[in-house]
């Protein structure tokens, strides 16, 4: 028999992965607010230990770093190796549930522009607030260990300077701008995670190594460089905090935040939207 709608079953193949697209992002959007608003409502002495504990954790990325760039040989490859080490500091970090300043930017984020409200912008602030001051706490704290000796010895002090020196390449400006894509893609990282947490290995490793082999300005990460550069003299405390750090984590805001987030629920509004219609 022929079928009089020849048209009709693409049709409606069609609009059946595309509900089921929208459904599925619904649901990652609910997740990932509903996570933002548990964070939202954690006590500060909650929040500032795991951010605190954080931010020392994410040291690992310039130990590692460090190391290989101490053993490996000068040849072309060496930084696509070096890169390697980023990603460690992250994977214990988001895997041990630690609280990181740029993966809450879009999960605070969401249950703001889900449901705008004076209240939900000061516990957001507050959250930022607490987890980024505690991260940069902890970096600190590491970054002073390594700079003593204490922290490696002195070939892995030297190593871990040599990497640290090329965040001073970039002036405040270039640095915002380099910030935004670091940003993006953490955010993206958060925003994936509740969908995959069996890959969340790989998915933690692809995309913290393609910030660090495209050289993105990563605040917490170039907290801790920073801090080590001004330990060891070799900036001073007000580049260190206004030039190299300040431009960094407002970059990584405007790319979390100020884009992904806000991307991210603007397509699910849309998709409702349309259903409503």
């Amino acid at each position: 028999m022929t079928d009089p709608h020849p048209d009709s079953a693409p049709d409606a193949g069609n609009d059946d992965v595309e509900d089921l697209k929208a459904a599925d992002a619904t649901e990652l959007h609910r997740a990932v607010r509903e996570a933002g608003e548990e964070e939202l409502d954690r006590p500060f002495a909650a929040l500032f230990w795991s951010a605190l504990a954080a931010g020392l954790a994410i040291n690992t990325s310039l130990i590692i770093e460090a190391a290989l760039h101490r053993d490996l040989p000068d040849v072309p490859w060496r930084g696509l190796v070096v890169s390697l080490g980023y990603p460690i500091g992250f994977l214990i970090v988001i895997l041990g549930r630690m609280q990181l300043f740029t993966e809450s930017t879009v999960t605070a984020m969401l249950p703001l522009v889900t449901r705008p409200s004076w209240w939900a912008l000061r516990r957001t602030v507050r959250l930022w607030g607490i987890v980024l001051g505690a991260n940069l706490v902890g970096t600190g704290i590491a970054a002073g260990l390594i700079a003593a000796g204490v922290l490696g010895d002195d070939s892995l002090r030297v190593a871990a300077i040599e990497i640290s020196l090329r965040i001073t390449e970039l002036g405040p400006w270039a640095t915002f701008l380099n910030a935004i894509p670091a940003g993006f893609l953490i955010a993206v990282l958060a925003w994936t995670l509740p969908n995959a947490r069996d890959q969340a290995f790989w998915i933690i490793m692809a995309i913290t190594y393609a910030v660090a082999i495209a050289g993105f300005s990563h605040s917490v990460v170039g907290s801790d460089e920073a801090f080590l550069l001004a330990f060891s003299g070799h900036v001073g405390w007000a580049e260190a905090l206004f030039a190299l750090i300040a431009p960094a984590v407002v970059g990584n805001l405007v790319g979390g935040a100020g884009l992904f987030a806000v991307l991210a629920h603007a397509q699910v509004r849309s998709d409702k939207e349309n259903d409503d219609g």
